[in-house]
């Protein structure tokens, strides 16, 4: 059995303040773990400390799973600069999808 299982980041992403529940399905994890693991290739260090498996999409997900990233609605209308400010202000990593899951 993987962990954690789909239900179990369901759960958890479920908690997070201000993610709409229709964004909340297997393609936005998916998306968002994917998102992840290539800042986490290209560089990006890990943001949890116990990492017991190297591969970049096994921490991304444990990531997802211990609240270390949170997943936010993007609208392309809205300024680049106030999400990049946000984004230097928060010890947190965030992955933006917009309303259909893209970029």
């Amino acid at each position: 059995m993987i962990h954690p299982s789909y239900t179990e980041l369901i759960d958890v992403l479920s908690k997070q303040e201000g993610l709409d529940d229709s964004m909340l399905s297997r393609y936005t994890i998916i998306i968002a773990a994917a998102k992840r693991a290539r800042e986490i290739v290209d560089g990006s260090e890990p943001l949890i400390d116990d990492v017991k498996v190297d591969k970049p999409v096994s921490i991304a997900v444990n990531e997802l799973y211990n609240s270390k990233i949170k997943i936010i609605s993007h609208n392309p209308d809205e300024e680049e600069a106030v999400v990049e400010e946000e984004n230097e202000n928060s010890e947190l990593s965030e992955i933006s999808l917009d309303n259909n899951g893209e970029d």
